[in-house]
């Protein structure tokens, strides 16, 4: 089912293209939508360049409208050349950028700003002009050699894909560069690893906007996982788990069931069929996380989720999440979000009074 935007023209792909909607969704915007630019460069990665008009093409209100506008751009609205071998057609050129909230670079495979960390200078005005009337900007995977060419991360904390760390660092040595994270949430400028770690952070975004409710039915309509926290760690070459029934998936999955029960590490090492020692390498192996730290993310996420999405009392909330008290649900929120359980709650209640915020029916996609 092809839900928007990217449709091919003479060997490149066109402008998004109304489709008949599918399944109740329906494809216009709604009005006042928030606008998206992706602007693309010569040696654009394909599936970097498709991916925010499909992440943010399936946030969706409760009438199933779309919360977003994506348009792709590029320097003079001539065609690139994409690292997959066919030639992407813009319908516009860095106006788009000028007009955008939001500006989204996707990854390149070639071109200078790779070479010698130069950009075309329209491109570098274009960005830094977007930066500076506020509007929101983001790269996927090695567009941050993009931003960085702009200028625009200079003494900030950002991240790329872990093989082209080094370059990344002679190029750009004032850059505070993370390539161990999946994405960085830096404000009004955010950084993502390479290929599935952009569809990580425009879900980041989208469940920032329009809370985990409207995030979560967007990762199901793209069939993904509706969260991977930021500070996950990337898949960087590592000795590979040994394959079979002995992996932790099964285990996690069990836990998930479990998040209102209190677990131990013994507990899981023991459903796993393993020694504690030989879960916990593992488990860490095949996420990026200790057992501890994944479920403590597992019951925070979830946590959040009742916040946003049911009137159940703090007390409720920290027990159906697995804290036990409502004092620790306040101190973990506290230190991972920076907010109290209450604030949160009306945070997310203040959206959904503006007509974006979620509902507590989660069974439609």
């Amino acid at each position: 089912m092809v839900e928007s935007g990217v449709g091919m023209i003479g060997g490149g792909v066109a402008t998004e293209v109304p489709k008949r909607a599918a399944a109740g969704w329906d494809d216009v915007p709604v009005p006042g939508a928030h606008r998206i630019a992706v602007l693309a460069m010569d040696g654009v990665v394909g599936l970097d360049l498709g991916t925010p008009a499909q992440v943010f093409g399936s946030a969706r209100n409760a009438d199933r409208r779309r919360l977003y506008a994506v348009d792709v751009c590029t320097v003079g609205r001539r065609p690139v050349r994409s690292s997959a071998g066919f030639q992407m057609l813009p319908d516009h050129g860095l106006e788009l950028v000028e007009q955008a909230e939001t500006v989204i670079v996707p990854g390149v495979k070639t071109g200078s700003p790779l070479d010698d960390g130069t950009l075309n200078p329209e491109a570098g005005q274009a960005l830094r002009r977007a930066h500076e009337r506020g509007a929101r900007i983001m790269s996927i995977c090695t567009g941050a050699f993009v931003l960085a060419a702009a200028g625009l991360l200079d003494g900030r904390a950002a991240t790329t894909h872990w093989a082209y760390a080094e370059r990344f660092r002679q190029l750009h040595p004032r850059v505070r560069l993370d390539p161990d994270v999946l994405f960085v949430d830096d404000g009004d400028i955010l950084t993502s690893a390479g290929v599935a770690a952009g569809i990580d952070l425009c879900l980041h975004v989208i469940r920032a906007d329009h809370g985990s409710e409207v995030a979560n039915r967007a990762a199901r309509h793209c069939v993904v996982p509706p969260w991977r926290e930021g500070g996950q760690a990337q898949y960087i070459e590592r000795p590979l788990p040994v394959r079979g029934d002995s992996g932790t998936a099964r285990t996690r999955e069990w836990v998930q069931r479990r998040l209102h029960e209190p677990i131990t590490l013994a507990q899981m090492a023991a459903h796993a069929g393993m020694s504690v020692r030989t879960f916990t390498r593992r488990f860490r192996e095949e996420t990026g996380l200790s057992p501890a730290q994944w479920l403590l993310q597992q019951r925070t996420d979830h946590a959040r989720l009742l916040l946003e999405t049911t009137d159940l009392g703090i007390d409720q909330v920290a027990h159906r999440s697995g804290f036990g008290t409502a004092a620790a649900l306040r101190q973990q929120l506290r230190q991972r979000l920076g907010v109290a359980p209450s604030a949160y709650r009306r945070a997310f209640r203040h959206v959904a009074a503006n007509g974006a915020g979620p509902r507590t029916d989660q069974s439609s996609v």
